[in-house]
């Protein structure tokens, strides 16, 4: 309740005034002796007693153990006595049992009346209950009846809410200098924060502004912003700012919070400042403007490009360094290499001026063995860069494992088990198959060369399927992958080894019992396969390299193609080769080779000139071209303009590895091989037979 019910209430009390007069001459009148009367008078107080809204009783004094008239008993309590005052079945109660120690305070109010026949109003806690009750009482008379009447109600609300609002009272004034005080020290911080704060409505007037951002404006802009002073105005000697700073500002009005950097300043002086800026609403939620919180970012973005510039000298640094030990690795072995193909070609030149013509076929033998190893060691390094020239076809891999088993058990030795387990359902890779048999065997070797006391090799075949994040765990799209996995029970490798692994030349075997391109190698191949590998090691815990290799939908490749191979050097039928290579000992070599074999060789250095060595009936046999040639058009595009003209002409593209992108691997026609430099005579005469076979 309050105090808007005042007088209302007032209004109450009074009518419960006139209300006991009327109810003290009907008790009268109940206590005349005239018996007619008595009846009618007699129900009509039952009624008022029933149906009345406050809480009524009649209490008789009685002597008890505190001396005469020393507590009461309650003779009569209507129907709302229990609601008012939250005591039920008072009838025949008496004060003392009931209220205990508060009993006296309701004795001495209640007795006053007794005594002098004073009808009396006031209002007291009921402390039994816990409720406040608006009371009037009055003597029933006689006196020697010794009986008092009470009407009360329930104020309780309303005394709680008194309460309340002089609480409130109390302390408003308290609390109000409280809020002053914190708003001063709030305003004092906000004026003195190094961020700059503008405030602006929708005309662009500023609303606030605090102390930092206004000496920064008048600093940068030449105006000292004042509160209504218009925003806009004050940059229309800035029209360079003045555009993109109020569309940034309209963006805020429209509800956008962001945040942009801009640049103040020319020189040594120029200034970066971070602006972040956010809608503005009133009490009620109404969009009223905007706000800015503006921060000098200066330092910290010269900070990060001092980093990123160091950064970039590190990793320069790092890339040196890996130069270094890569180019110190190349020529580490090619040196060794090369020693051996001009040493046999000294002592053969010196055999054959002396006229000692015995074991020269010794000297031949060694500068073509180190020839054939510095060809491996180039192919090495074309699959560590991911260069190599790459024929990927579907490949049933348990079917691959199945046909190396017993190759690798050979290399590994009978101390060492080899294992193997596969996913009776698994997937086809689209994957080079010669080149991932290196790779296993490379991973086998690796493997048996961590256990020199024998041990366990598994190699584990299984399917893959990626969502996103199990793919961007493994550096994968996401998608469906083959998995080959290799395990051992060696000695495995540390974190340091792991964080090399794939380094070029970086092998912890003993010197000359490793190149240490065998991982960059498997590394470099599977990654230009469309695929990824992760290694597990700890030391002690052996190691698992798992390669992911794409899936293929497409029938398995069962077998190679078998084509009846010629005998090497049998000559040939007088087929008409054309042979395109800008590099002469190549071209010369390649037509004497030819020559030699009995068909019939055209030569030319370019392809225009090659175009331009064949009238338009001219037949070809067969087109050797280096991919990499001079001039408007490379070996594919020359295939391509002969083709023009003689569709059906077999083409054999021979390639470094620049080039290799070049010839577009996987869209290679019918009737079009690739032959990989450096290349045996052997091979190229095979390779030239195969394609005119397929003819």
């Amino acid at each position: 309740m309050s105090f808007a019910d005042t007088p209302s209430l007032l209004a109450r009390l009074a009518e419960l005034e006139q209300s006991n007069r009327h109810l003290r001459q009907q008790l009268d009148a109940c206590a005349a002796p005239r018996e007619g009367a008595a009846t009618l008078a007699s129900e009509r107080y039952q009624f008022l007693f029933n149906a009345m809204d406050e809480g009524f009783c009649v209490i008789e004094f009685i002597d008890g153990p505190h001396g005469p008239l020393s507590d009461y008993v309650h003779v009569e309590a209507n129907p709302a006595y229990t609601a008012h005052a939250g005591i039920p079945d008072v009838v025949g109660q008496k004060l003392r049992d009931m209220v205990g120690d508060e009993a006296q305070a309701w004795l001495d109010r209640y007795g006053h009346v007794l005594r002098t026949g004073e009808a009396i109003r006031f209002e007291q806690e009921l402390v039994a209950t816990g409720r406040y009750l608006d009371v009037t009482a009055f003597r029933i008379e006689p006196a020697s009846r010794r009986q008092v009447a009470v009407l009360f109600q329930d104020i309780t609300p309303r005394k709680r809410a008194e309460a309340a609002l002089r609480q409130l009272n109390e302390t408003l004034e308290e609390r109000v200098q409280a809020a002053l005080a914190a708003n001063r020290i709030l305003a004092n911080v906000v004026d003195g924060a190094a961020a700059l704060i503008q405030v602006l409505d929708f005309d662009f007037r500023w609303l606030a502004i605090n102390g930092s951002g206004a000496d920064v404006f008048e600093q940068e802009i030449g105006v000292r912003p004042r509160i209504g002073d218009s925003f806009s105005e004050s940059l229309r000697q800035r029209p360079e700012l003045r555009d993109g700073i109020l569309a940034h500002w309209r963006r805020a009005f429209a509800g956008e919070t962001f945040s942009e950097i801009i640049s103040l300043g020319e020189g040594p002086g120029r200034r970066h400042y971070e602006l972040q800026f956010s809608p503005l609403h009133d009490a009620e939620g109404r969009s009223i403007g905007a706000y800015q919180f503006a921060y000098d970012v200066t330092e910290r973005l010269e900070e990060q490009q001092r980093i990123q510039v160091m950064e970039e000298a590190l990793r320069q640094s790092q890339k040196m360094e890996a130069v270094g030990q890569l180019t110190g690795g190349i020529a580490h072995d090619f040196n060794n290499l090369l020693t051996g193909v001009l040493g046999s070609l000294e002592m053969l030149d010196l055999r054959l001026r002396q006229g000692r013509l015995q074991d020269l076929d010794r000297y031949t033998g060694t500068a073509r063995s180190a020839a054939q190893r510095a060809a491996a060691l180039t192919h090495r390094l074309l699959a560590f860069s991911r260069r190599q020239t790459l024929d990927p076809q579907p490949v049933a891999l348990e079917r691959l494992v199945i046909g190396l088993e017993d190759l690798i058990q050979r290399s590994i030795g009978p101390q060492i088990a080899l294992e193997r387990e596969a996913d009776p359902q698994l997937w086809l890779t689209h994957i080079d198959a010669s080149q991932l048999e290196n790779a296993l065997l490379n991973l086998c070797l690796n493997a048996r060369d961590a256990m020199p006391d024998g041990g366990r090799i598994r190699i584990v075949l299984g399917n893959e399927c990626l969502d996103e994040a199990q793919a961007e765990h493994q550096a994968l799209p996401p998608g469906d992958f083959v998995r080959l996995s290799v395990g051992d029970t060696g000695s495995g490798m540390s974190d340091e080894v792991l964080a090399r692994v794939f380094d070029p030349f970086f092998t912890t075997k003993p010197l000359g019992q490793g190149t240490g391109l065998g991982l960059s190698m498997v590394h470099g191949f599977v990654l230009q396969s469309g695929g990824e590998i992760r290694i597990d090691s700890a030391p002690g815990a052996g190691t698992w390299v798992h390669l992911y290799l794409p899936r293929h939908g497409l029938a398995p490749v069962i077998s190679p193609p078998v084509h009846p191979e010629p005998e090497p050097n049998l000559p040939g039928q007088g087929e008409t080769i054309l042979v395109v290579d800008d590099e002469p000992t190549i071209r010369t070599l390649l037509v004497d080779a030819m020559t030699a074999q009995g068909y019939r060789v055209l030569e030319a250095a370019d392809a225009v000139t090659a175009l331009a060595l064949l009238p338009p009936d001219h037949h070809l046999d067969l087109l050797v071209t280096d991919v990499g040639l001079p001039g408007a058009l490379n070996g594919r595009q020359l295939a391509d303009a002969l083709r023009g003209l003689q569709p059906q002409l077999p083409v054999l593209f021979i390639t470094g590895y620049a080039e290799a992108n070049v010839i577009g691997a996987g869209d290679l026609e019918a009737g079009m091989r690739v032959l990989t430099k450096p290349f045996t005579l052997d091979t190229l005469e095979r390779r030239i037979q195969l394609l005119l076979d397929e003819r």
